[in-house]
């Protein structure tokens, strides 16, 4: 006598199938039909985004590190302001070796922290912008459907892309909060830069304490501009809400002001450029 057990609720058995057509006893043993091409499809659809939306956050993506790279003059040969700036900090470094008196460095250090707590705290209050869209996401996609350029998406798609925005803002405040950690190790490391006492002060422990305190300011201002920089592409990435082809469109806007605002504009001119000579306006 045949046993008439059989793991079919586990995807079939195919020695039970065999033994149905040529046994009557394994006629009543349960055999679940094969997945239907819905389940399927649906199955290969688990991020519930189209082609051209993959191909615009793809295209998004190369762009944000296209243009930190070129920040941080790694891809382009011209200097960037982020690259003057860094330059401006180690000179800073090496004015505040030189005083006595530096309560105009930590005067300095503190509107830093001040400003990276400031957009820590906003990411803060996006991120949580961001899970209340979540909870009304049936209205937010009416209100996209009723604008004249916006393509018809369903629910889940709108919670992916908003799941997205909220890992941009949680990178940004991670790195907001680096950047405040860093700049208070730079506090301490300025605190730790001897005193000093006529030019024979220019000592190697001199030395090494004023490259100390510069490499962190530096990388403190690293982590800094990677946060804003998270924050700016936040905006951008908020056009792919309404269609993969503004997402493209507000990215490429959005990369044309950044790039504008590194290479090209009157803050890197000032920063690089040279006062004008006599006579001259």
């Amino acid at each position: 006598m045949f046993p008439l057990f059989c793991m079919s609720r586990l995807g079939g058995c195919r020695p039970c199938l065999l033994r149905q057509r040529h046994h009557p006893a394994y006629a009543s043993c349960p055999v679940e039909a094969p997945a239907s091409p819905v389940l399927k499809e649906r199955m290969g659809d688990s991020l519930h985004l189209s082609p051209a939306d993959l191909a615009s956050l793809t295209f998004f993506l190369i762009v944000w590190v296209l243009h930190t790279l070129a920040s941080d003059g790694k891809l382009v040969s011209r200097v960037s302001l982020t690259t003057a700036m860094n330059a401006q900090r180690e000179a800073w470094m090496r004015n505040m070796a030189e005083r006595e008196i530096r309560i105009v460095d930590t005067a300095i250090m503190g509107g830093l922290q001040q400003g990276t707590a400031f957009f820590a705290s906003s990411s803060l209050i996006a991120l949580g912008g961001c899970f209340a869209l979540l909870g009304a996401s049936d209205r937010v996609l009416q209100v996209l459907a009723d604008l004249p350029f916006g393509a018809t998406a369903s629910r889940e798609s709108f919670q992916t892309k908003v799941f997205g925005l909220v890992l941009i803002l949680a990178f940004a405040f991670f790195k907001f909060g680096w950047a405040y950690r860093l700049f208070n190790y730079c506090s301490i490391l300025i605190g730790a830069v001897p005193t000093p006492h006529g030019p024979a002060s220019r000592n190697p422990v001199s030395e090494t304490a004023v490259w100390r305190a510069t490499r962190m300011n530096v990388l403190a201002g690293k982590h800094f501009n990677a946060g804003l920089r998270a924050v700016f592409f936040s905006i951008g990435y908020l056009g792919w809400f309404v269609d993969p082809v503004v997402f493209v469109i507000s990215t490429l806007v959005l990369l044309a002001v950044l790039v504008r605002r590194q290479f090209f504009s009157a803050a890197r001119q000032a920063v690089l450029g040279q006062p004008p000579g006599p006579g001259k306006n």
